[in-house]
């Protein structure tokens, strides 16, 4: 009976463009993705206080949420290259945010080429591909929203980080936060302008805009529709309504646990100590329970315009006939293991929201909890779709897990951190390998927060041996630098300062 309800279900009217090849109608494609965002959502409870995320919540409520769901690199750049290339860093040599995929990776088949290539029209807007200027080639979509980072937005001015905004002084208010960190970026507080300027609200309204527009468009093509949400990624500035969701004195923030680190090895301290002076600065200054509530404050202002975007879908003609995809680039610390910031392979950096609802596969508010990577996104989409291969991909299908989101995955969810070091999350375990030859071994059956290595204990070796078979054995090498290139932005092509070679972006 539930399969002729599903079958009805997908013939009912809507903006369901006939395929390339005149035969079985294509699926369209909302695409939204989310920055630094890390459990602290309703649905996955990574949160210990009250966390508003409704329009989040309403969406999981829809479809299926992926609630042990990871990376596969602990930071934008080769984190986005893998999601749009199903490739895994350790296959791109893409690891770190130094590197453009393009120039290094210029025959690489992403998902809105794919798309494009395969009858859709292809949209974008907001931030898909890393931020900084060269990785985000024009060639990649129809049609890309790129005037949006302005004056009157995060008061970014010239900074070397957003090269294409022109250059002017900070405003006397910088940083807002009142205290200065480790980056230009890592700053917060309500900026002294109307919401509807703020450049995440332009990213949202142009999504939004063309979903207004589709009758006038016509049904000649489905749609690939991507949405990047910059939010809660630094700086945190936010309308002073969503501030007002958190009440300083009802703000949660980790706990201060001086010997978490005791029994990690050296290679993981390391990464833990990255940006610790400026954890230590918060919490001596009393700024540490205001940054966090900042941070909840983001992300309620990015639930908020993503729910704008799914209003717009439900207003539609393509409400029935279009899957949507939501996913974070990968988490965040906020003090957990004495670390405030990314780039760890801890729960706390790897964990983030995916949710797939897809028409016709699955029920509303289905909960799996097997262990996914966002590499599978690409092959799903093929999948979903009915789209021929891409090529070899690292990752696999869930649409199987779409089906019977209880169904045994033996495959784990693999974390590559820069240096080499990787985490395997399995059902009940998180390894980490580090390149000095030692482990992490956590189980999550009995310790969810991570606390207590279990290396050493024999009656885990089985979860190192069977996390060594997933390990990449043979890595590629990183790929050239940002230095290795001079980029022509104007032109949009990259110069390698070695060979000559020029490489077009269009």
């Amino acid at each position: 009976m539930l399969r002729l309800l599903l079958a009805f279900s997908i013939l009912l009217p809507g903006y369901l463009p006939v395929s390339s090849a005149g035969a079985a109608p294509q699926k369209n494609v909302l695409f939204l993705a989310l920055d630094d965002l890390n459990d602290w959502v309703g649905f996955l409870g990574g949160y210990p206080g009250k966390v508003h995320t409704p329009n989040l919540d309403r969406l999981a409520a829809r479809g299926t949420a992926f609630t042990n769901a990871h990376c596969t690199a602990p930071v934008c750049c080769p984190s986005r290259a893998s999601v749009m290339s199903g490739l895994l860093p350790t296959s791109t040599g893409i690891y770190n945010n130094q590197h453009w995929w393009k120039p290094n990776l210029p025959e690489l088949r992403t998902i809105p080429v794919h798309f494009r290539e395969n009858g859709y029209h292809t949209v974008g807007a907001g931030k898909i591909y890393h931020h900084t200027a060269g990785n985000n080639p024009p060639g990649q979509w129809d049609q890309f929203q790129r005037n949006l980072f302005n004056d009157n937005g995060w008061i970014r001015h010239g900074s070397r980080l957003y090269p294409w905004t022109s250059a002017k002084p900070r405003p006397g208010e910088f940083p807002y936060s009142g205290i200065k960190l480790y980056s230009e970026e890592a700053d917060w507080g309500i900026l002294p302008q109307p919401e509807d300027v703020y450049d995440d609200v332009l990213v949202a309204d142009y999504a939004v805009n063309y979903l207004k527009n589709l009758p006038q468009r016509g049904h000649d093509k489905p749609f690939f529709l991507a949405c990047g949400i910059f939010h809660p990624h630094l700086p945190w500035y936010i309308p002073q309504k969503y501030l007002d969701l958190y009440p300083l004195d009802r703000v949660v923030v980790p706990e201060d646990l001086p010997d978490d680190l005791k029994d990690v090895p050296e290679a993981g301290r390391k990464l833990a100590r990255r940006k610790s002076d400026d954890l230590a600065r918060l919490r001596q200054t009393g700024k540490w329970r205001i940054a966090v509530r900042h941070y909840l404050a983001s992300i309620s202002f990015a639930d908020a315009l993503v729910g704008r975007v799914l209003n717009a879908l439900d207003k539609s003609p393509a409400a029935r006939d279009t899957i949507v995809v939501l996913w974070s680039d990968h988490g965040w610390h906020l003090g957990e293991k004495g670390h405030w910031h990314k780039r760890t392979l801890w729960e706390e950096s790897t964990r983030v929201p995916f949710i797939i609802v897809a028409p016709g596969f699955g029920m509303a508010g289905q909960r799996c909890t097997q262990p996914v990577s966002l590499v599978d996104i690409f092959p799903t989409l093929i999948e979903l779709c009915g789209l021929p291969r891409a090529g070899k991909l690292d990752g696999i299908s869930l649409v199987p897990w779409l089906v019977e989101p209880d169904k045994v995955r033996e495959r784990p969810a693999i974390t590559i951190e820069e240096s080499g070091h990787v985490a395997v999350r399995t059902t009940r375990y998180r390894v980490i390998r580090y390149t000095t030859g030692q482990w992490e071994v956590y189980d999550h059956h009995n310790d969810p927060e991570e606390r207590t290595n279990l290396a050493r204990d024999p009656g885990h070796t089985s979860a190192i041996r069977e996390a060594r078979q997933w390990i990449p054995p043979s890595p590629a090498s990183p790929a050239d630098s940002k230095k290795a290139f001079v980029f022509d932005h104007e032109k949009f092509t990259w110069k390698h300062k070695k060979s000559g070679r020029v490489i077009k972006g269009r």
